[in-house]
């Protein structure tokens, strides 16, 4: 993860992790606000202040002629924060003349959302319908993310076609080239368009520098392509001319974060085992986002339906201090994960907004994902900064944190035993019961026997 200095003077401030990330904007069935031709859209990206909540203007893309399904080259590049709420609205406009002043020109559209619910969508694509203008379907907006490595160099590249196929009545064709980098899930997002060369079936672009991290951020082993269209036809294809295969091999959060290094046997044996590695995960873990709870979730459930004969109860902790990127896959993990012997305990440290926690707390109301409803609740929530003794007694609001944090475990266990009809039994091996020396009391609660 790239590091991002946003201060100069503050120390503090330049020391928050943060990492730079690419959007790239679509949009699909747009409004037609031309009468002889179709729109020329552009988009306008706003970002809201934190204090004063006022929107800004951040930046814009090119303006494509012409057309109702625009895929913008131009990128929006952010400082990703994801321990803050960062607020974000696209604006879209059909252009009409050469004026900077957006209300010279028709309105298209609008969309609304925050840059974890972008990063944290699947695929960090996310779609969803414009509104702003009633009574009219806008279209689709679609934007995707991609976290930016450091890479600096740049490249030049030079093109030419042969004998392209000619797709105007009354002339040749009007090629020009685009460029496409391949993403994890298959799919293509556009990152350069050459210049048109008006009626040629033999052109010769001129050759162009673009940095490697807008071609291939970086992996030079990714795939590009590239594709002619004739500008006439209004981004009619004319032939495929050259694609670049490659593999990339990307390593994920899970191959990364096992607290004892060993993905395929997470174990700890005892009380020892988890304090050993708890002090060696101390020296190569820095904790920051972003915050994606689902893939943790997932990983522990794998464990867990695989041992739902009573036998074994597992509970995962999560700390945090950002909100939740991912809150819709992690909620439809929290509602398959109800079902099997496990619970999930969440302590939520530092000054963040702690909504989306609370709501997967399921007190007030069962957490529910796509219309189904948890089996059961099995997650607590707690915010660290409930239990700071501001009269400087530690002892007593970590005795505090301790209670608050384990008060939900023993109606979770049991309410998994009863409803699956298990009878207590004997300690099955290989756990034996930890020395009194090992735990400390207030951590001890005792778990009681249906």
């Amino acid at each position: 993860m790239n590091m991002a200095c946003i201060g100069d003077a503050d120390p503090f401030t330049a020391a928050i992790p943060a990492t730079k990330v690419e959007l790239t904007v679509s949009c699909r069935n747009l409004l037609d606000r031309d009468t002889f031709s179709k729109s020329d859209p552009i988009c306008v990206l706003y970002t809201q202040g934190i204090a004063n909540r006022e929107w800004r203007e951040f930046g814009r893309t090119e303006v494509i002629d012409n057309t109702l399904n625009p895929d913008f080259v131009r990128k929006f590049i952010l400082d990703y924060f994801f321990e803050e709420r960062q607020n974000l609205r696209f604006d879209l406009y059909d252009l009409d003349c050469k004026s900077d002043n957006l209300s010279k020109h028709d309105f298209l559209g609008q969309a609304f959302c925050t840059l974890g619910e972008i990063v944290g969508s699947l695929g960090s694509r996310m779609e969803k319908p414009l509104i702003g203008i009633p009574g009219k379907k806008c279209g689709t907006f679609i934007v995707r993310a991609e976290e930016l490595n450091n890479c600096r160099e740049s490249v030049m590249l030079q093109f030419c076609g042969n004998k392209l196929d000619k797709k105007d009545f009354f002339g040749k064709s009007d090629p020009f080239l685009v460029f496409y980098r391949s993403n994890e899930d298959g799919s293509y997002t556009i990152c350069h368009k050459t210049e048109v060369v008006k009626n040629n079936l033999d052109p010769v672009w001129q050759a162009f520098k673009i940095p490697v991290r807008a071609l291939c951020n970086g992996d030079y082993d990714r795939s590009i392509k590239v594709e002619v269209y004739d500008w006439d036809r209004d981004g009619g294809c004319l032939r495929l001319t050259l694609i670049i295969f490659g593999n990339a091999h990307v390593l994920t959060f899970l191959s990364l974060f096992v607290q004892n290094g060993n993905p395929q046997n997470p174990y700890c044996s005892g009380i020892d085992g988890v304090m050993e590695a708890y002090y060696q995960s101390l020296k190569s873990v820095r904790l920051y986002g972003p915050t994606h709870f689902s893939p943790v979730i997932n990983h522990v459930a794998r464990y867990a339906s695989a041992v739902t004969d009573g036998s074994q109860y597992f509970i995962l902790l999560i700390i945090s201090d950002g909100v939740i990127t991912d809150m819709a896959q992690t909620k439809e993990s929290i509602v398959n994960a109800a079902s099997l012997p496990m619970s999930i305990i969440i302590v939520g440290v530092g000054p963040a907004e702690f909504d989306e926690m609370i709501e997967l707390d399921g007190d007030e109301e069962r957490i529910s994902s796509q219309g189904r409803y948890a089996e059961r609740d099995i997650v607590q929530f707690v915010p660290f900064r409930d239990y700071i003794d501001r009269r400087g007694n530690h002892i007593l609001s970590m005795a505090r944190l301790a209670k608050e944090v384990l008060a939900e475990i023993p109606d979770q266990f049991l309410s998994y035993m009863r409803t699956r009809g298990i009878k207590p039994g004997p300690l099955p091996p290989p756990y034996t019961p930890c020395p009194p020396s090992a735990v400390h009391p207030l951590l001890c609660r005792r778990v009681s026997r249906i």
